[in-house]
């Protein structure tokens, strides 16, 4: 495993991350999530990301029963706020009360007295980012967080958030956004703002929801049992990838990846971790070869001429659209 500074803070985080959005709590048995972790452990993954949404927040429980008993100084412990979690009105959003009591909950959770990082998962529009920042900063200063992040927020709202961060003496250090081959929304905004204020990015669906694994062939259906056949929400996400000019230049890549003595899944991660703004990259599994598989895409160095190819592939259906940033219709 190769390590990567997150953003120009002096935190080390794996290269590859492992994250538990579509699968802890809900997609797998615990015993498998189990099995995922432990496998991510063994290949040198430090780095875990969950958030109290995922699963009705019992991915943050899975994961803590998976990493109970390890080196707590180990590992960096990544988590989010803002969606629902409850019922009431106030069990939502980036306010001081949300903030307070959400981190509370994410900590007994996870098992643990602080969290590395802890990301507002998406901008609040109707509570003024002073409150949330405030709240964010009592929360490090309390020691229950060492770092802040942000995910899917637009460059503008990174900077404000960042200037005020530095006003109330806290780090902002990272920003989570979408990123693979098909989706480059942050490349023209996002990317040089946070390159300038020192931000790095820990990118979700490298793989773009496995369409860039090449197992969805066009004019035929999805495989059985695959994100593209998942009510629970996976499906919704990657429809925006299902159609034939999609999948036909996808299938394009393959003799690409052959020639890079790669699998499709690892050339898509190797990919996004070429852009030096990138901190870590987020894998998920549902079985422990998947791990295995994403994790040899650590330290690959991929040559310019191999990345013209690629994009000569997929120029015609790449979405770079700054504006796309923060689509309600994600939620990783």
């Amino acid at each position: 495993m190769e390590f990567r500074h997150l953003g120009r803070s002096g935190l080390l985080i794996s290269e590859i991350s492992y994250g538990n959005w579509l699968t802890h709590g809900s997609q797998v048995e615990e015993e498998a999530a189990l099995s995922c972790v432990r496998a991510a452990l063994d290949v040198g993954i430090t780095t875990f990301d969950t958030a109290d949404v995922y699963a009705g927040t019992k991915a943050e429980a899975v994961l803590g029963r998976a990493l109970k008993g390890e080196r707590r100084e180990g590992l960096e412990i990544f988590t989010k706020v803002y969606w629902p979690t409850g019922p009431g009105r106030n069990d939502r959003g980036l306010s001081r009360k949300h903030i307070m009591e959400s981190i509370n909950g994410s900590l007994k959770r996870l098992q643990t007295d602080y969290v590395d990082l802890y990301q507002a998962h998406r901008y609040d529009y109707e509570t003024p980012l002073e409150e949330t920042m405030e709240a964010f900063a009592d929360v490090v200063h309390s020691g229950k967080a060492h770092y802040i992040g942000v995910s899917e927020w637009k460059a503008s709202e990174i900077r404000a958030a960042h200037a005020l961060a530095r006003e109330l003496k806290i780090q902002l250090v990272s920003s989570q956004p979408q990123y693979s081959m098909l989706w480059r929304v942050i490349e023209s905004e996002v990317v040089p703002t946070s390159e300038e204020l020192g931000i790095g990015q820990i990118v979700w669906s490298p793989i773009a929801q496995g369409v860039l694994t090449g197992k969805y062939l066009p004019g035929q259906e999805p495989p059985a049992g695959s994100r593209a056949t998942d009510s629970s929400g996976g499906a919704n996400m990657i429809s925006r990838f299902m159609n034939d000019e999609v999948l036909t230049r996808v299938q394009r890549l393959k003799p690409l990846a052959e020639q890079a003595g790669l699998s499709m899944a690892q050339l898509a991660v190797a990919w996004v971790l070429q852009n030096p703004n990138v901190s870590s990259a987020i894998v998920g599994a549902s079985r422990p070869e998947q791990v295995h598989d994403n994790v040899k895409a650590a330290g690959v160095k991929l040559d310019a001429e191999l990345l013209k190819a690629i994009d000569e592939v997929i120029d015609p259906i790449v979405e770079r659209d700054p504006a796309k940033t923060q689509s309600p219709a994600t939620r990783p």
